[in-house]
């Protein structure tokens, strides 16, 4: 049974063996790494458990590199791996998996213009406005998320800041889109479904609307969701995170029957009402209507860009 979540094995692991490694074996280069735990797996999020442990789980963690070559080289590269493998493959009970020395895994050495181009297809954090719009969430996610234990060179620290502030004209044309698609997939198209028997599509309804409302809520909060799977758990941790999860799992996880129709009528007003108050409370007034559908639209008027203020509404979405 896990008794120990993969970041804190991961500083301890690095702490007990490769401080040590890096200080002796390269004395010279250590003022240009990084060290972490960031990326994919639900061990950079926090989320891991015991049922996480059952792959992809172990004592590691990334070494940090410059993106120009001339400040490490791609020999030094190759020894900072050999060393890295060298460690022990046991700690705390848990086996390291084998890694490469060609490079390519999630942890050990990595270039850090290959990771943020791994993850948000930009070497340095410079996204244009396509970028912002095109680069899925949880890939901004990974990127930003986990620990650094340090980072001499600092290259690696003011990446990531640059990719944790989500520009305000994105954030407005997403919030927009989606707080439309809460009006279309809410009641509207909810009861429509239902009077015409078709138990299915309304439930398909449901599951957009639940989308759409988890993006809204992240995109208030200016934080961005983690892969699908973790959405949930990661909305716990936001502000009526707790309110919103309770009600979007209701709404997906009870059946239509005649009962239940009713009372997920009411549930989804719920949801709509306190998402539309928390918009207007986030923007200080400047929203003041009441239906998110009239909220989106005061939104995307609120946006800089022309060009993208003038796009359909569900451009972003």
């Amino acid at each position: 049974m896990q008794v120990i979540q993969g970041l804190e094995l991961s500083e301890r692991y690095y702490n007990e063996f490769g401080k040590r490694m890096l200080e002796s074996e390269f004395p010279d280069v250590l003022p240009y790494l990084a060290v972490g735990l960031v990326g994919s797996g639900s061990e950079c999020f926090g989320f891991d458990d015991a049922t996480s442990a059952d792959h992809d789980f172990e004592p590691s963690f990334c070494i940090f590199i410059p993106s120009n070559r001339e400040t490490v080289s791609e020999k030094t590269a190759f020894l900072l791996e050999k060393a890295y493998m060298r460690l022990p493959s046991e700690f705390m009970g848990y086996s390291r998996q084998r890694v490469s020395p060609a490079g390519g895994a999630r942890r050990g050495v990595i270039r850090i213009s290959d990771f943020y181009s791994s993850k948000t297809g930009s070497p340095n954090g410079e996204l244009v406005k396509e970028q912002w719009l095109a680069v899925p969430e949880y890939c901004l996610a990974e990127a930003t998320n986990g620990k650094i234990f340090f980072d001499n060179y600092g290259e690696f620290t003011e990446i990531r800041k640059k990719l944790l502030v989500i520009p305000e004209d994105i954030r407005l044309k997403k919030l927009a889109g989606n707080l439309a698609l809460t009006a279309e997939t809410g009641l509207y198209n909810y009861l429509r479904c239902i009077s015409h028997g078709e138990t299915a599509a309304s439930q398909l309804v449901l599951f957009e609307f639940e989308k759409a409302v988890i993006n809204s809520v992240f995109l208030l909060n200016k934080k961005y969701q983690p892969y699908f799977k973790w959405k949930h758990r990661a909305l716990k941790l936001l502000p009526n995170g707790d309110f919103y999860s309770e009600k979007l799992e209701f709404l997906i996880s009870t059946p239509n029957d005649y009962e239940q129709i009713p009372v997920k009528v009411s549930v989804i007003s719920d949801i709509t009402e306190k998402l539309a108050h928390s918009v207007r409370d986030a923007f200080y007034g400047k929203a003041t209507t009441k239906s998110p559908e009239a909220l989106a639209f005061e939104l995307n008027d609120l946006i800089e860009d022309n060009a993208l203020r003038n796009e359909n509404i569900y451009y972003a979405i």
